[in-house]
């Protein structure tokens, strides 16, 4: 038997989701997967059309790389645009910075190479970076990733810097929202030892959804009590920790890690039992 047998634990993933799966079960847990998010990919979006054009055509003096799967979602749009090509050459002529190995693996697998990376893979410490240098008149392209960074892109713009917004994808809800309900009813009736996160929009929405359903002081408490909440990352965890409700998280923000700490602190616990 593997060291999560008789664990349940429900994961709201979209993006690697079997994998994550998977990975669970081959230590013997009961997985629930409830997606609360769905990722739509905008290969054929005017806009992002529109603004991939503008930089190549005006070029940009530095740009921001928030996430791998965006960037190589934004060359992939790009590619069947014929601009793919012109885009990368805009690229290489500005400075790239990015937030942390998986977007430094992006665009150096294009051949670029980042000026700086953020080591805690934060939006709040790339930005933060980003304006700490003379934007004054400078143009910015701002790879976004599934929702727009109000407060970050209206930052540079008042410290003078013209922005150009690119995003490749969006999340939305998705279309059957029946077991992420039935998720959080598990939880309710004490049937799900932890719930497993990897990204900020599918734990805001598990909240949003336990909140429209009317059972979100219960929800929240039981999160808060006996229900383990593992999160990748301080980002995805955000939602959670402005509640109140204690998370664990993995030193390396990876899903691998995450499964690693699932197995140490759920096996740990249960042995204990």
């Amino acid at each position: 038997m593997g060291e999560l047998t008789g664990v349940t634990i429900g994961i709201t993933a979209e993006r690697r989701a079997e994998e994550f799966i998977e990975a669970l079960r081959r230590h013997g847990a009961t997985v629930r997967h409830a997606p609360t998010i769905r990722i739509v990919p905008l290969p054929d979006d005017e806009q992002l059309r529109s603004a991939t054009r503008a930089v190549v055509a005006e070029g940009v003096d530095l740009a921001v790389v928030t996430t791998g799967a965006g960037f190589r979602g934004w060359l992939s749009a790009a590619h069947g645009w014929d601009m793919a090509q012109p885009l990368l050459a805009t690229l290489g002529r500005c400075e790239l910075f990015v937030r942390g190995p998986k977007a430094k693996g992006a665009v150096r697998a294009h051949g670029l190479t980042e000026r700086w990376s953020a080591p805690s893979e934060t939006n709040g410490e790339l930005f933060d970076h980003v304006l700490a240098q003379d934007l004054r008149g400078r143009r910015v392209a701002v790879q976004l990733h599934g929702s727009p960074l109000a407060e970050h892109t209206a930052a540079l713009r008042a410290a003078g810097a013209s922005v150009v917004e690119l995003q490749p994808y969006r999340w939305q809800w998705p279309a059957d929202l029946t077991q992420a309900n039935e998720l959080i009813a598990e939880v309710l009736a004490g049937e799900v030892e932890a719930l497993a996160f990897t990204s900020a929009p599918a734990t805001q929405n598990l909240l949003t959804l336990a909140r429209e359903s009317g059972r979100y002081q219960e929800f929240v408490s039981a999160l808060a009590g006996r229900v383990v909440c593992a999160c990748v990352g301080p980002v995805t965890a955000a939602p959670l920790t402005e509640l109140g409700v204690p998370t664990l998280q993995p030193r390396r923000q990876r899903l691998g890690a995450l499964v690693k700490l699932l197995v140490a602190e759920l096996g740990d616990q249960r042995g204990r039992g």
